[in-house]
């Protein structure tokens, strides 16, 4: 398979995902508006999603930079200069303006992009990425990086945030409206009585199960969008073998990142809280040694 073959791939899957997380979501609203017969609840739950979405979209990378405590590199000193050099090159090679560049002073290896489209972007590197990578693995680190940016991922990543966060504040109001009016609330005669349970049932069902239903899909997503950039990031350099190399080494790197929490953790190129096992259901990165085996396996010969 091709490094083409590989992004067109991750790029379909995503939109799927993300049509039936749209819907899903839209679906969700419906009913329980459906059920208290208040249309108002399917309207504002619209008009709340838009509006976080656009907050999170104007303000999301300023807070994300002070969050990780990633200060402006210094390019006055030659090693700030040469990585600014190295993100300079690749985003002329990737047709991109060049973000804002970042460094977070902690001596875990990790990386992350942000900002709400490519005009107003940034990239943050940990000191311990930068000085524990070879050049090749490093640009590979950073042309991910940068196909985040390229590929619109801080977009969709708000979007589904936002999403996953509206549901969840959905199901917690339904249940308790549900609770002070007695389940299930139209009375109009024309509904018959026992659809009208039938659907109150599937209402509360939904409530305690929309969150981690909708939590997941999020998740799918992002892991797809993690594939992806590795893709376009083999595609950028055209030397899949240097990102291959770097993942490696960061999945064996044992130091914690201090300024990791599970509202960023995201955004990062790995994620920087350690799972395993069942955890990997609820992970945002797909498994180091699977992104490893998809480059390793790419054909960069053919493109």
């Amino acid at each position: 398979m091709t490094l083409y073959d590989h992004k067109d791939q991750n790029i379909r899957k995503t939109w799927v995902l993300m049509t039936i997380f749209i819907a899903v979501v839209v679906g969700i609203a419906w009913v329980f508006s459906y059920t208290l017969d208040s249309p108002s609840i399917f309207v504002w739950a619209l008009i709340g999603s838009l509006f976080m979405n656009v907050i999170s979209y104007w303000y999301s990378d300023s807070i994300v930079l002070s969050i990780s405590n990633a200060q402006p590199i210094d390019t006055n000193n030659p090693e700030g200069k040469r990585i600014y050099r190295l993100l300079e090159n690749l985003a002329i090679t990737a047709g991109l303006p060049t973000p804002k560049l970042y460094i977070i002073n902690d001596t875990a290896m990790n990386a992350f992009a942000t900002g709400r489209n490519p005009e107003h972007s940034a990239i943050a590197l940990t000191t311990g990425i930068i000085s524990r990578l070879e050049q090749s693995e490093l640009e590979g680190v950073i042309a991910h990086e940068l196909s985040h940016i390229g590929n619109r991922d801080t977009l969709i990543q708000t979007i589904s945030v936002v999403l996953v966060g509206l549901v969840a504040l959905l199901a917690d109001w339904f249940l308790r409206i549900s609770f002070w009016r007695g389940f299930g609330g139209r009375s109009d005669n024309n509904d018959n009585g026992q659809l009208g349970i039938i659907l109150g049932v599937v209402a509360i069902v939904l409530a305690i199960l929309a969150p981690i239903f909708v939590q997941l899909l999020h998740l799918a997503i992002s892991r797809k969008r993690e594939y992806l950039a590795d893709a376009s990031g083999a595609l950028l350099t055209r030397y899949p073998e240097g990102l291959a190399s770097a993942l490696d080494k960061i999945s064996n790197d044992t130091e914690p990142l201090e300024v990791a929490n599970r509202a960023t953790a995201h955004l990062f190129i790995s994620n920087p809280l350690k799972g395993g096992g069942v955890k990997d259901l609820f992970s945002t990165h797909p498994p180091i040694n699977k992104r490893i085996e998809a480059l390793r396996g790419m054909d960069i010969d053919t493109v």
